[in-house]
């Protein structure tokens, strides 16, 4: 490594050789500092004696009482102040060469890479690079182009700049794995600080470049489609979407803990559990088209629906007569679809709860890929509450464009989705759809059409 020498500054003052190696020492390198023995220099003021004793201060070394040294040759002995009493101006060192490619500051860190060196490598075999970014190398390099323009850094004369494929990967491996950033940090030769930073960024890239292309609200012809799609396999005319909530656990919060407090999850895992929801409409395909996200997990799933943006759009007509189905959490509204809750049932409400709960398994499978996908959704997370539906909607926006690309599961990576249900206390909010839901089981029982799992 190339080293380069640069000119010191001491005080002005008159003082002897031992004294002048003492600071010269001392600006270069304060641990090697020898103070001169005070014995021999007799003839010194006690004052200086005193002042040599201590580190010099910050008023002792302001410009007006400091001057440049020439450099000197090691096998020479320093100049002393008054060697330029000839008239010779003292001429500064030049500065140092700018760095050179391959060539590294002293002051950054030298990490390993090793990792991310070989599951970047093009030979990593795909099947490795699957597991590990839970995609294919083609989808990988499908984020990386989009989000190249809105997370890519310039090179400055200090360091080079990380590169697209790295800052992509930091953030799709921390969403895969959940593991902590210290691991992170270490497996991609990066700082802590750096790979927080990093997840941060290409999570808001996501929001803002993928999220409106990848998760809308689908279209008249896509409605329509999607509805056939539903009456095909379940009977029930004018649905366009599945509807589920489920909970993702945090870190205990310092502010409002109560309301984050899942008496649900507590009870079932007898441990204290706090999270916050995820409420999600899918397509027949698994694919989200509304999400709202962070609401307090002590919150049930018919207040979050009533919070959420879809419940003020759905009543302002955007559904235009069609269905959402939702499960027994959900209260029978004009547009939302929800199963028969009470006791002693027909046989023509029990054949309608069989098809709903069709319906609603889509919903539950897209949730179940999304957690298994996605291994930070399975743990409580480091990422502050006032972060986490950027973070959350990431992953729900990676969802959707590993379905859309037809990605397939890795099957060591299947989950087991908790049922997070809990019935409303006003479960039935609209006469009318109680006769429309009335009408479609008649039709389904009379047409054949009704489940008999229950007979």
């Amino acid at each position: 490594m190339t080293t380069y020498h640069t000119p010191s500054l001491v005080p002005a003052a008159s003082f002897d050789d031992d004294l002048f190696s003492y600071y010269y020492s001392f600006f270069h390198d304060p641990a090697t500092a020898i103070l001169p023995d005070p014995q021999p220099h007799s003839a010194l003021p006690l004052a200086m004696e005193s002042n040599v004793k201590k580190r010099p201060r910050a008023d002792d070394l302001s410009p007006s009482r400091l001057v440049a040294l020439k450099p000197f040759a090691s096998s020479s002995s320093p100049p002393r102040p008054d060697d330029d009493a000839a008239g010779e101006e003292p001429q500064a060192a030049p500065p140092p060469p700018l760095l050179q490619p391959g060539q590294r500051r002293l002051w950054v860190k030298d990490r390993s890479r090793d990792w991310w060196d070989r599951y970047n490598h093009p030979d990593l075999p795909e099947d490795e690079f699957r597991r590990a970014f839970r995609m294919s190398r083609a989808t990988f390099d499908f984020l990386c182009e989009e989000l190249g323009s809105a997370v890519a850094k310039e090179d400055t004369a200090l360091r080079a700049a990380i590169p697209v494929r790295q800052r992509v990967a930091v953030c799709v491996w921390r969403l895969a794995t959940g593991e902590p950033l210290r691991l992170v940090s270490r497996r991609f030769g990066l700082g802590i600080s750096t790979c927080h930073k990093l997840v941060l960024e290409v999570c808001t890239a996501i929001r803002n470049v993928l999220m409106p292309r990848s998760l809308l609200w689908p279209g008249p012809s896509d409605a329509a489609a999607a509805a056939a799609r539903f009456e095909g396999t379940s009977g029930i005319p004018n649905v366009v979407g599945a509807m589920y909530t489920t909970h993702i656990p945090v870190i205990a919060p310092k502010i409002g803990i109560a309301a984050y407090f899942n008496r649900r999850h507590t009870e079932r895992n007898q441990k204290t559990s706090y999270t916050v929801t995820i409420q999600g409409v899918v397509d027949p395909d698994g694919v989200f088209t509304d999400v709202c996200i962070g609401w307090p997990g002590s919150m049930p799933d018919d207040q979050v629906l009533e919070k959420s943006a879809l419940y003020q759009r759905a009543n302002s007509g955007l559904l235009n007569h069609r269905w959402i189905v939702g499960g027994a959490s959900y209260p029978l509204l004009d547009w939302v679809l929800a199963p028969y809750a009470q006791k002693n049932l027909t046989w023509a409400q029990h054949a309608f709860n069989e098809k709903i709960e069709e319906v609603q398994r889509v919903a539950k499978e897209a949730f179940t890929k999304l957690k298994a996908r996605w291994g930070c959704l399975q743990k409580r997370t480091e990422v502050k509450l006032q972060d986490l539906p950027v973070f959350l909607g990431a992953c729900c926006v990676l969802h959707n464009i590993c379905e859309m690309r037809k990605e397939e599961m890795v099957p060591e990576l299947r989950f087991e989705l908790v049922d997070d249900e809990m019935v409303p206390e006003n479960s039935l909010q609209s006469m009318s759809a109680m006769q429309a839901r009335d009408s479609i089981a008649h039709n389904l029982l009379h047409h054949g059409l009704g489940g008999t799992a229950f007979l």
